[in-house]
């Protein structure tokens, strides 16, 4: 187990080195490291166009360094969110999208591009463009998270409330679809465009916000693996070793909500990574025992964000949308769980 922990540590380390050498600009291996030595005492802060460290300076610290933490962040925070969803509710096929965390930004954000033309005014203060699309995700994520909260309050069954969670997806959804209807093609165009995902939008400067986030929601996810161990045995199994069930399903939806709501605000939808990494972590592994199956599903997630976001940049000049590459990847994972389950 600790042998196959270290080779994914090393596996993330290799695929982060990667994410900043190669790109859909050429740049010899050797101006990347002299840049990176050069900004180490500068804690890379991203440089401005034009500065005299020049285009490669520009793409290195401004881009790939930060859409790489972004990938290893967002990978480890969408796989943790899909562990403790199919734990929870004991579904294989339950994912961070499932109770309409991810719907509530898709709404937030539809309002704002398609309803608003992209930005958002409140008193004597305006949000406009990639500010205004984070503040819309984040507040419609939070949302959701709330009426779930709430919901768990009031429902004491699981399927009552991952069926409410879907029930909120559709009527969002439904929301999404008749904005759609109403706007210009422009709006509907920019927001195809976000819904397609990517890992290049967080800038150096927001990173510590994304990362502070995105790492508390980890840490409390960790903090959950002695509860989450004794529901995989039975709610009356976990009750009778003093487990508060309705505790933890509160601070399970929270440690959910919060790293879904971040990431997608942060990175659009992103598809199948929450839903097919906890498989592939079990089949590493081939034990549910959480100590060891939550932290290799994190290291699993970031490693398979890292993979996809080099694919993503790899075609020379042009960056694939992410979600063109992500059920690549995910699709056959899900396809080989469904037949073996079948089997």
């Amino acid at each position: 187990m600790k042998l196959r922990l270290t080779l994914l540590i090393l596996l993330v380390l290799i695929l982060f080195v990667l994410s900043i050498f190669l790109g859909s600009v050429h740049i010899p291996a050797a101006e990347v490291f002299r840049t990176l030595v050069a900004n180490l005492p500068h804690g890379f802060s991203s440089p401005e166009q034009g500065e005299a460290e020049g285009v490669y300076s520009y793409i290195i610290l401004g881009s790939r360094l930060p859409s790489a933490l972004t990938a290893a962040l967002a990978g480890a925070g969408l796989a943790t969110s899909g562990l403790l969803l199919q734990t929870a509710f004991h579904n294989p096929l339950a994912g961070p999208s499932i109770l309409g965390i991810s719907s509530g930004a898709n709404l937030g954000v539809a309002i704002v591009m398609l309803a608003f033309g992209g930005s958002i005014t409140a008193g004597l203060y305006t949000w406009n463009g990639y500010l205004a699309v984070v503040a819309a995700a984040f507040l419609g994520s939070l949302l959701i998270m709330g009426l779930l909260l709430l919901f768990s309050s009031l429902l004491k069954n699981n399927l009552m409330l991952l069926i409410t969670g879907i029930m909120m997806g559709y009527i969002t959804s439904s929301a999404i679809s008749l904005l759609n209807f109403l706007a210009s093609v422009d709006n509907i165009q920019s927001f195809l465009i976000w819904g397609m995902g990517n890992f290049n939008s967080v800038s150096m400067q927001q990173m510590p916000i994304f990362a502070s986030l995105t790492l508390l929601g980890l840490v409390l996810a960790l903090l959950l693996i002695k509860p989450l161990n004794a529901i995989l045995l039975g709610e009356q199994y976990a009750v009778n070793l003093g487990i508060d069930i309705r505790r933890t399903r509160n601070l399970l939806l929270l440690a959910t909500g919060l790293l879904t709501a971040v990431i997608t605000a942060y990175c659009g939808p992103v598809a199948f990574l929450g839903l097919a990494t906890p498989h592939v972590a079990f089949l590493l592994l081939g034990t549910s025992n959480h100590r060891i199956l939550l932290p290799t599903t994190m290291l699993t997630g970031a490693v398979l964000a890292l993979l996809c976001n080099i694919l993503c940049t790899l075609p020379p000049v042009t960056v694939i949308p992410l979600n063109a590459v992500t059920p690549i990847l995910g699709a056959p994972v899900i396809l080989y769980i469904i037949l073996r389950r079948k089997q």
